[in-house]
This record gives structure tokens, C-alpha cells and sequence, in this order.
């Protein structure tokens, strides 16, 4: 999410902070899964230079929009968050979670990256609605 997403803004000539973390820290320090940084490359997003880490108090203050990809990293997260941040948390796609291709095939792969892809474009198109400005 986080490349696509930073690769997208970049394109529509929005400066935005973009990162992603992780709930837990089973896999901190480690980079994408190797067949993700492969897909994602194919596309023209860099995943290699990423790294795992999980997410900080400081990011509820931090950030303006917190996404999960599912219901249970929303969960999860709105156990650890400040109740005065819990408002910016939500499911990456809105209405559902986002599948996860690790015991999948190729084909999950590009099914996780054409949903990732569609929903960047929503959320900033929504983004620069609501604040007036124009991509």
C-alpha cells in the first residue's frame, strides 16, 4: 500500500507522508516478501528498499489517516490507539479487507495490486476533492 500509495500522490503532484507499519513486531527490520517487491516492480513500484517495523504511539498523532487491511489489524489497532485518534483509522478498501496473497499464487499477487492500485486512486481523488485542490 505504502509504495503504490507514495508512487501515486508523486504522479498527481501531491506531496503526502506516506509509511506503513505492522501491529505486531514478528517481522521487524525484514523487507517485503519477495514475490510482493517482484509484482510491485513490474508495475514501477520500489518495495525493496522497505522495511518492517510495527506501529508507534507517535503515529496516531502523527498521521491524518491510519489504514488497515483488514478487521482484525483495525481491531488491533484501536486497542492501542488514543481514543482522541481512533477516528482516523479505517479498512484500506472501506468496505471490506484486503486479501492477503502470501499462501496464494501469482495471479493473488496482481489481485492484491490491481485492489491496492484502484483504491490509491480513489482515496486521492477524494483527498484533493475535499481540500480543493486539483491533480
Amino acid at each position: 500500500m505504502e509504495a503504490v500509495l507514495r508512487y501515486k500522490a508523486s504522479a498527481a503532484g501531491l506531496d503526502l507522508h506516506v509509511d506503513s507499519a505492522g501491529t505486531a513486531d514478528y517481522h521487524d527490520g525484514s523487507p517485503p516478501d519477495p514475490r510482493s517487491i517482484g509484482h510491485a516492480a513490474r508495475r514501477s513500484y520500489d518495495l525493496a528498499h522497505l522495511r518492517a517495523r510495527k506501529v508507534k504511539a507517535s503515529d496516531f498523532s502523527e498521521f491524518d489517516l491510519i489504514l488497515a487491511a483488514d478487521e482484525s489489524n483495525v481491531a488491533n489497532l484501536m486497542r492501542i490507539c488514543p481514543k482522541a485518534y481512533r477516528h482516523k483509522i479505517r479498512l484500506f478498501l472501506g468496505n471490506g479487507p484486503l486479501p492477503d496473497p502470501y499462501y496464494g499464487a501469482a495471479p493473488d499477487f496482481e489481485h492484491v495490486l490491481d485492489l491496492v492500485e484502484q483504491r490509491a486512486e480513489e482515496l486521492l481523488n477524494g483527498w484533493t476533492t475535499r481540500n480543493g485542490e486539483s491533480a
